[in-house]
């Protein structure tokens, strides 16, 4: 059953809250509306698979349309959000689904023509705190919505975002259900996370409560200190600690340390049991960038996150594959480069490798490894300017799984209505 949560009640209350035309001022000169047009195309191509499709292609036109009210004045004041979404099938769904770029009828397999959801947000504000009813897109390290294939993943919930302390950054909710990224309706949250031998962790169940809370502390420009904890009801419990520091070395030369710890228990009837430690260590100069980082996974199971599309925020979640099976440690290369030092701003280049060990499927030791190549420009003058186009390429290999070749072709334009 779909859960959701009063926001006509919100709207009602803004309504009246708005009644004078100097209250409704700020509400509407602070209000932005935004069109974000995405066309996406993406190629899988199974190499080794014996039985069923050996690809997956889909294409799709994409449109994201995002209102953000301003708050009416007054001590409290009030607002509302909105976003709506439409999706448009160009090909593929009919034999070569299953790219989760298009929506799917998991009965028959087919896909619709066109789809498209309306999600609305009702917040209110007290000095620096917000709180926010409705539709959410989360990016929480705990819960980092999806937005890796034609229209983002979303939430339905309430959260609460105070920054009345000085450099600190309060935050707490509760989400009820979400909407995955290749579908129109809410439903009830589910745990993805690997047992030893590969399989999932069972014993979990559909859940319509994942409670969170945190704080984030940056005492220094360059420094900042994070903790969360979440909740996944009768599927796991999850504490996560990150420290971020960049460290000016030279004239255009900055060190960055990202830091990231997650310890997960079980929770009702699972038997969720991970420690997940990863660092990444990155040295930028003049357009450059080179980093490695290193994740070290100890307990029975692999890292848990809600499942369907959500990005777990550990360090070697890539394009493909995310490294967290059980007792699995993995390793990244990355190197990046900003063109715009060679005197070409727009051009992008983003390349990384990462491979992991340690690891059983089926009982055997196993291994794996996966490279990734994204290049991207933005359009910087005439008629397209600010248009972007994405090219990412993606291979995948594995001792015990089905090896991967991925291609995507993405091209982005958001235009500014007010």
């Amino acid at each position: 059953m779909l859960k959701t949560f009063p926001v006509l009640p919100l709207a009602l209350a803004i309504g009246a809250a708005s009644a004078s035309a100097p209250a409704l001022a700020a509400f509407v000169e602070d209000s932005q509306l935004n069109l974000n047009a995405r066309n996406f195309y993406m190629n899988r191509d199974f190499r080794d698979n014996a039985v069923g499709n050996h690809k997956a292609e889909e294409w799709g036109q994409g449109f994201m349309l995002r209102y953000n009210s301003g708050f009416t004045e007054g001590p409290l004041g009030f607002g509302v959000d909105g976003l709506g979404l439409l999706g448009i099938k160009l090909d593929g769904g009919d034999g070569t689904g299953g790219a989760n770029v298009l929506p799917r009828n998991r009965v028959t397999g087919e896909t619709p023509d066109e789809w498209s959801f309306l999600g609305l947000t009702g917040k209110a504000r007290f000095a620096q705190s917000v709180l926010s009813v409705g539709t959410h897109e989360p990016l929480l390290p705990v819960a980092y919505r999806n937005d890796t294939r034609l229209l983002p993943q979303t939430f339905e919930g309430a959260q609460l975002v105070s920054k009345d302390i000085d450099k600190l950054t309060l935050t707490a909710g509760q989400f009820r259900s979400t909407r995955l990224r290749d579908s129109t309706n809410y439903e009830d949250m589910k745990m993805a996370a690997f047992a030893e031998g590969g399989a999932l962790v069972g014993g979990g169940v559909d859940s319509d409560r994942f409670n969170y809370a945190g704080a984030s502390y940056a005492p220094l420009a360059n420094l900042t200190a994070s903790y969360f904890y979440a909740e996944l009801e009768d599927n796991y419990h999850q504490h996560y600690g990150n420290l971020l520091y960049s460290l000016p070395l030279a004239e255009g030369m900055t060190l960055k340390t990202d830091i990231r710890y997650f310890d997960s228990g079980e929770e009702g009837n699972t038997t969720v049991d991970n420690r997940n430690l990863g660092a990444m260590f990155t040295l930028a100069f003049k357009g450059h960038a080179f980093g490695v980082a290193y994740q070290d996974q100890s307990g029975d199971t692999g890292l848990p996150f809600i499942a369907g599309g959500t990005d777990p925020w550990a360090l070697n979640t890539v394009t493909y594959h995310h490294f967290l099976r059980a007792r699995e440690d993995s390793w990244q290369a990355r190197y990046d480069y900003d063109f715009a030092a060679l005197g070409m701003p727009g051009l992008t280049l983003m390349s990384r490798y990462v491979s992991g060990d340690n690891f059983k499927i089926g009982g055997a030791e196993a291994k794996e490894w996966e490279r990734d190549i994204d290049l991207g420009y933005v359009i910087q003058s005439g008629p397209l300017k600010n248009v972007g186009l994405r090219l990412r390429n993606v291979a995948y290999r594995g001792s015990h799984t089905t090896d991967i070749d991925e291609n995507r072709v993405i091209v982005n334009y958001t235009v500014k209505l007010w």
